[in-house]
């Protein structure tokens, strides 16, 4: 059987509110059970002064009636009736527009729009941009103010950069810094991972900024009695001014009438912060030590890798 009557979105929910005490002013705030009350507006209040029907004779602001005039403190309210818009009902498809979202009502968790995925942003002018769906194992990164983010794919975990240098001549005495005769290792099983260092007349530069492992081995031999022998890596951090970032040392001391052979070793992580600025380079050795380089084996020199970025 069909309903007969008003449509459901026609039927109104009433709510009493407080009688309102006059005082000679013209406005007044409206309660419910001794609470402020905010009207949907003012065509939804009914009320009555002194047994006369009041409607559409005021103005409502937040929840402060206004009578336009003085209403008399021997004045009697005998009710104030409020009418809501209706039943709530399921809104028909495409009927909520723009003016009907409350500013900053629309949260981040329900901004997901349009095809499977897809996130709004806002661009410049602050109109709705919608970002396309990220594949498998992609991040969502920021592209700068005023842009739309993009959806991009991380660099592989792991080391990204490893590299090896040697020294290939023999040299005697002590040399700070060791300014010739490098190369990158080539020895059968070696190949650098990633784009590797640069050298000039000894200084190494770096590829890209991050934390850097560096270890550093110097082998010589020697016919002398007594030698103390260094060896170490130095760094700049302006591409001018050096000092030594790690240092290590031994005491050769000859035991049989053949050359004695010593090898020193020091590592170091070093931060690179500006790869235009920041750069090292290797010393060793001592008087009458002779470097034992090999030119088939890390004897004189190397290894690095990259940690992490900054």
């Amino acid at each position: 059987m069909a309903y007969i009557g008003r449509n459901v979105d026609k039927i109104s929910n009433v709510e009493v509110l407080d009688n309102i005490t006059f005082d000679g002013s013209s406005s007044y705030t409206l309660q419910k059970s001794s609470v402020n009350f905010t009207p949907s507006s003012a065509n939804t209040l009914l009320l009555s002064i002194d047994g006369v029907v009041q409607a559409n004779n005021f103005s409502v602001s937040g929840s402060t009636i206004d009578f336009g005039t003085a209403v008399a403190g021997t004045s009697t309210c005998n009710f104030v009736l409020h009418y809501g818009v209706g039943l709530i009902t399921a809104p028909s498809d495409g009927s909520v527009t723009t003016a009907k979202i409350v500013d900053n009502a629309v949260t981040l968790a329900k901004m997901a729009s349009g095809t499977d995925g897809n996130i709004i942003s806002y661009d410049a002018s602050g109109n709705p941009v919608a970002v396309a769906t990220g594949n498998d194992g992609q991040v969502l990164t920021s592209t700068g103010a005023g842009s739309p983010p993009a959806f991009e794919t991380l660099p592989a975990g792991g080391i990204t950069e490893v590299d090896m240098w040697r020294l290939t001549t023999y040299y005697t005495g002590s040399q700070n810094p060791i300014n010739a005769n490098w190369e990158r290792a080539d020895t059968s099983g070696f190949s650098y991972k990633g784009t590797g260092l640069t050298q000039s007349s000894g200084v190494f530069s770096f590829p890209s900024t991050g934390f850097w492992y560096i270890d550093y081995n110097w082998q010589g031999n020697s016919q002398t009695d007594r030698r103390n022998v260094g060896a170490g890596i130095s760094a700049t951090e302006d591409n001018s001014s050096y000092s030594d970032l790690a240092y290590s040392s031994t005491f050769l001391q000859r035991t049989e009438s053949d050359a004695t052979y010593i090898s020193v070793n020091t590592n170091v992580i070093f931060k690179v912060d500006n790869v235009s600025t920041h750069k090292i380079r290797f010393f060793g050795g001592a008087t009458s030590i002779n470097a034992n380089p090999d030119t088939n084996a890390q004897a004189v020199g190397f290894t690095c890798f990259k940690l992490t970025d900054i």
